[in-house]
């Protein structure tokens, strides 16, 4: 599939005539309208994640394996013996004929295929109620001017790959015949059900299109599978499904790959367990509707992986993201030029995404995993290394289990809702750590599949109830393009160092309830929960940056350690929060082990520098088009 995006080339005149000042009072009348917007903001965006949630695609329905699928003892199946050689074809039993070096299975039953077979094709034409098993037991066939096995019709076709041997399959450049849609197209092609079993090895080398590709159901359920193709590995049109084996996959085109896009039912790949090697030109995983993973161990490159990613845009002052220099010195106004690039995704979805359980290795040029709506991860272990986004939903990313490990991305987790209730999750970017986006994701020229959200902030939430979060981020922290919900879990965050960005950055309101929060960054943009939160924290800034490895300490009178952090980057201010602090509490932070300030509890957030308590004002550069202003310290903020 290909993504089209526009690339917006934004000049520095236009980035002086609309830039905003550096400060901004406001009155208590501006003042009072912007807590009750952010209250109202934050009720929407509640409403909108339950409507969300109501509307998301359930989980993807579970495939139904036969006897058929699985049964891979032919021996007992009275079979039929079909012996391959450079003379010709010699054929033990009934239902199969040979002429001019085809061999046309027309009767369903057991065909045992052993020997050499060059310029050969096996056809399956039978009646539609007949189920056709296949047994490579030994066998070479390349056909040089269509596919090699072709099955025109049958109601299913077994390919079994008998145990303790080694098979290969094979096609030439160029077909003699093709249809008005452009089939056959791979070296195992099948217009209806098509399924692989056994435990013997097969290879299969699609030198024209495609490897495997099925027109109905394409299932495995054992068997180690090498396919190498100049288009898409394996491909099936209303499923892909795997029960057990072993897949190595080199495709120029998609790794593996279903293709219904006028039936939300189908169209999917389902993944039981099994072993993946993918290396993809474009996308390893990809469904038109839904991709399940319960288990299994992954690898896979897609789109030439991370270091083939095209060049970011560099976030300036307030957010504003410029175009690189070539691009920008190319004219004097905005120029929007839309254009199609290939799409070099490693798991993408027209749906849904679910990942339940599996080892899953990704280097990705495009994003990781990625959903045109739902990203659902509860459980499983994920290593991700990205061009791009580690994680995007248009709509909604859920993590509820599992460890998810991204150490490279643009930007880290991203969807219009982001709710995350438990597992591990650690997240290395380049841009944003968690974003949680309003408005089309233009921040990188040339991406290969730029993102689209909601138009207004409102809807957006992001919502932390339980496990644990860590993020390094030379952008934003955390960042709601709306608002932020946290009553559970543990977040670390190491955030920018530089004053274009923050630990936390939020338009709407940040509702703190409870769980531990520390983020540490530029005091430039730093922002805190908000003022109606119910659990307590701390604001600290620095007149000095720290240095990465400075341990910062929140105590309790008693010499308690209610909370404390150690940043990987270099912060002039920290965000300490915990379910431990108390209203009218006597507390003290450390820093680097010596005592910085003490201070008494008297709001949900204290804002202090190394004076002690100060005030809170607005202002301060913005994000383009976001709806709220930024927080800081009164004192203490060079």
């Amino acid at each position: 599939m290909k993504n089209k995006h526009v690339k917006q080339i934004v000049m520095l005149a236009l980035l002086s005539a609309v830039a905003l000042p550096a400060c901004q009072s406001l009155t208590p009348a501006q003042t009072a309208a912007s807590t009750e917007s952010a209250a109202s903001q934050t009720g929407a965006a509640a409403a909108s994640t339950a409507a969300a949630a109501a509307t998301a695609p359930a989980a993807v329905t579970p495939v139904e394996y036969s006897d058929n699928d699985l049964y891979s003892d032919w021996k007992s199946a009275n079979p039929n013996y079909i012996e391959l050689s450079a003379e010709g074809a010699s054929i033990k039993g009934t239902g199969a004929e040979v002429k001019d070096r085809t061999v046309t299975i027309t009767a369903g039953g057991t065909y045992v295929l052993s020997g050499v077979w060059e310029q050969g094709q096996i056809v399956v034409n039978a009646s539609k109620e007949d189920k056709v098993r296949i047994v490579l037991n030994g066998v070479q066939i390349h056909s040089k001017t269509s596919s090699a096995i072709q099955v025109m019709q049958a109601d299913k076709t077994v390919i079994t790959v008998q145990e303790g041997t080694a098979n290969a399959v094979s096609d030439g450049t160029q077909y003699a015949a093709v249809d008005d849609s452009g089939e056959p197209n791979a070296a195992i092609f099948s217009k209806d059900d098509l399924t692989f079993n056994g435990s013997g090895t097969l290879t299969v080398q699609g030198n024209y299109n495609n490897g495997i590709t099925s027109k109905d159901d394409l299932k495995i359920t054992g068997g180690t599978i090498k396919v190498t193709a100049v288009d898409d590995g394996v491909q099936g049109k209303d499923l892909v499904a795997v029960k057990e084996g072993t897949l190595t996959i080199e495709a120029a085109g998609d790794g593996i790959k279903a293709t219904n896009d006028t039936d939300a039912s189908k169209g999917f790949v389902s993944i039981e367990t099994g072993t993946f090697s993918i290396q993809a030109g474009k996308d390893g995983i990809q469904a038109e509707t839904a991709v399940q993973v319960n288990g299994g161990t992954f690898t896979i490159s897609s789109g030439g992986g991370s270091a083939n990613a095209p060049a970011k845009a560099k976030e300036e002052m307030g957010g504003m993201r410029s175009a690189p220099a070539a691009a920008a010195s190319t004219s004097a106004g905005t120029t929007a030029a839309a254009e199609e690039t290939e799409s070099g995704k490693a798991i993408k979805a027209g749906s849904l995404i679910s990942i339940a359980g599996g080892t899953i290795r990704i280097d990705s040029a495009d994003d990781a995993v990625h959903s045109n709506n739902s990203v659902t991860i509860a459980g499983g272990e994920l290593s991700i290394t990205s061009g791009d986004d580690g994680i995007h939903a248009d709509a909604s990313t859920v993590i509820s289990g599992g460890k998810t490990v991204i150490t490279k991305s643009y930007e880290g987790i991203e969807g219009s809702a982001v709710t995350i209730s438990g597992g591990e999750t650690q997240v290395t970017a380049s841009d944003d750590g968690i974003n949680v986006a309003g408005g089309a994701d233009g921040s990188a020229t040339n991406r290969p599949g730029q993102n689209s959200f909601s138009s207004t902030s409102s809807g957006n939430l992001l919502t932390i109830t339980g496990g644990t979060v860590r993020v390094d981020s030379a952008g934003d922290g955390l960042d709601a393009n709306g608002s932020i919900q946290m009553s559970g879990g543990t977040v670390y965050v190491s955030g920018p160092s530089a004053n274009g960005n923050g630990a936390l950055d939020y338009d709407g309101s940040f509702d703190y309830t409870g769980g531990l929060l520390a983020a540490a960054g530029s005091s430039g943009m730093a922002q805190a929960p908000s003022d109606q939160s119910t659990a307590y924290s701390t604001l600290m800034t620095y007149s000095q940056a720290q240095p990465a490895g400075t341990v910062v300490e929140l105590k309790d009178k008693d010499g308690k350690v209610v909370a404390s952090f150690t940043s990987e980057k270099s912060f002039q201010a920290i965000v300490l929060g915990s379910p431990d602090l108390r209203k009218d509490g006597t507390y003290a932070i450390y820093t680097g082990g010596a005592k910085t300030v003490e201070f008494t509890i008297a709001n949900p957030t204290t804002w202090l520098n190394e004076s002690g308590v100060t005030t809170a004002r607005t202002g301060g550069p913005g994000r383009m088009g976001g709806g709220g202003s930024r927080v800081r310290p009164e004192a203490g903020t060079p």
